[in-house]
């Protein structure tokens, strides 16, 4: 029997702004526990909320950035279940007036392109975090979420294999990033998803048995999780057991998933408009102003570094993918480097330093110009490519130019062809059993000699030149 599979993500992506959505109070990562907190987003009686106009603006720009039409009466409702995480009994999100809705994202697949529709992009507060204890049966809660302005981006069930959600999920954040209006940090919750996905036998139009995964945090965790979810609902149904609608969650070491509580009905929240907050009236000009700031989106962004830039459709994708790369890449070609070799050096050796030292790009330490100077002086011929690699380390937060470090230690490339021709001449004297090996046929010789070039030199050598010059030398 042949099945097709079917997914909708509900995304949820932590808005960027310093204070909470309907307090004052610090939205900072990593604080102790309740220290960003007050009577507000405690749920203290008589303690009223006030929205924060940023994050009404930041909704809006991802709406508009994701094709939907944009209410401009929007509304607040109270949505009400008990969980202890949740001190006021309820949460304030939107249910029936989101902010945003009927919007379309186009995703690259295997198969080609793909437009997957958007219901709606409503806002909400985040609950607090409980801490479970190691020792014993209680558990701690810190309420320092409790009020972060979330964004929940719910997908059409469009979405037919684990790659395409993964692909999805992708392009989501690299909007999120280019906004500038989420972190898109993962590792610290601002960017994750429930998966819903059913299976039914190809052509079928009912929907088989739903499973929802919560809280899945990265990418790759999103496409194990669903392709296991597939295979286990394949195996039930040929099985002949029928298929329990539950929620789920994702064990990562384990590469499995499991019950979390049977959902056969659909949670009754009893949501209600939320009398201490008015309807959010827009005005339609302001919402235009915004549509025309809105800064370059990813695709066209990929199709500018392709078309104007000349990086390769793999460079191109990479880099517009990520706000994080592509903002620093911009800033080195406005320091005026070379573009493809400015998009070489992030993606190969600043990449491999962001994940030796588990940094960020820019907390790495080497400004934009600064890495525009060391692909200058490579061009110039002043350094090696070799000996810019053995640079990095040394330019990281360092106030000494590019230029004066290479001049303080001696670093100048040998580019004079008297000079490499004299010490070649010698090194072929040295060497005469390695030259007749090159001139009977074994030109992996020539490598030989221009290791013994660079050894001499201390790396120095221009390694172009030296290859030039040696061949030379040996075929004469």
């Amino acid at each position: 029997m042949e099945f097709e599979t079917v997914i909708g993500l509900e995304i949820h992506a932590q808005l960027a702004t310093e204070s909470k959505i309907f307090c004052s109070c610090s939205t900072e990562f990593g604080c102790p526990p309740n220290a960003n907190t007050c009577p507000v987003c405690l749920g203290l009686p008589g303690a009223l909320p006030v929205l924060n106009r940023m994050v009404i603006e930041y909704a809006v720009q991802l709406g508009l950035a994701t094709n939907c039409s944009i209410r401009c009466d929007s509304q607040f409702a109270r949505k009400n279940y008990f969980y202890p995480d949740l001190p006021k009994a309820y949460q304030i999100s939107q249910f029936e007036r989101p902010i945003c809705e009927n919007g379309y994202l186009d995703i690259n697949t295997g198969e080609g392109a793909k437009r997957v529709g958007i219901t709606r992009i409503h806002l909400e507060e985040d609950a607090g975090k409980l801490m479970h204890q190691e020792v014993g049966d209680s558990s701690m809660v810190d309420l320092n979420r409790a009020g972060i302005p979330l964004v929940e981006i719910v997908s059409e069930p469009e979405l037919s294999s684990s790659e395409e959600a993964k692909v999805y999920m992708e392009k989501m954040h690299a909007i999120l990033t280019a906004l500038h209006i989420c972190s898109g940090d993962m590792e610290k919750g601002h960017m994750r998803c429930d998966a819903n996905i059913s299976i039914r036998p190809k052509g079928q139009q009912e929907f088989g048995t739903r499973t929802e995964i919560k809280n899945l945090n990265s990418f790759r965790f999103v496409k194990q999780a669903l392709d296991y979810e597939i295979e286990r609902h394949r195996e039930e149904i040929l099985d002949g057991r029928e298929l329990v609608q539950e929620t789920r969650l994702w064990d990562s070491e384990r590469k499995l998933t499991f019950s979390m509580r049977s959902k056969e009905e659909a949670e009754e929240y009893r949501y209600f408009p939320d009398p201490d907050l008015p309807m959010v009236e827009l005005d339609k000009n302001w919402v235009n102003e915004l549509q025309q700031q809105l800064p370059e989106l990813p695709d066209a962004r990929r199709m500018r570094y392709q078309e104007k830039l000349g990086l390769s459709d793999y460079d191109a994708e990479v880099l517009s993918m990520s706000g994080e790369y592509s903002d620093y890449f911009e800033d080195v070609l406005a320091a005026g480097g070379d573009p493809k070799q400015a998009c070489n050096w992030i993606l190969g050796e600043l990449t491999r330093m962001m994940n030796e030292k588990d940094q960020g790009l820019r907390e790495l330490g080497i400004d934009p110009p600064r890495l525009s100077e060391l692909i200058s002086l490579i061009q110039k011929g002043t350094i090696s490519g070799k000996i810019a690699k053995g640079l990095l380390p040394e330019i990281q937060n360092n106030t000494k130019s590019v230029q004066e470090l290479v001049d303080a230690k001696g670093l100048v490339q040998v580019s004079d062809e008297k000079e490499l021709l004299s010490m070649i001449d010698v090194l072929i004297q040295q060497h005469t059993a390695q030259v007749e090996e090159f001139r009977a046929g074994k030109t992996k010789v020539l490598g030989f000699f221009v290791g013994q070039l660079m050894k001499q030199t201390q790396g120095k050598a221009n390694p172009g030149l030296a290859n030039k010059l040696i061949k030379s030398r040996l075929d004469g």
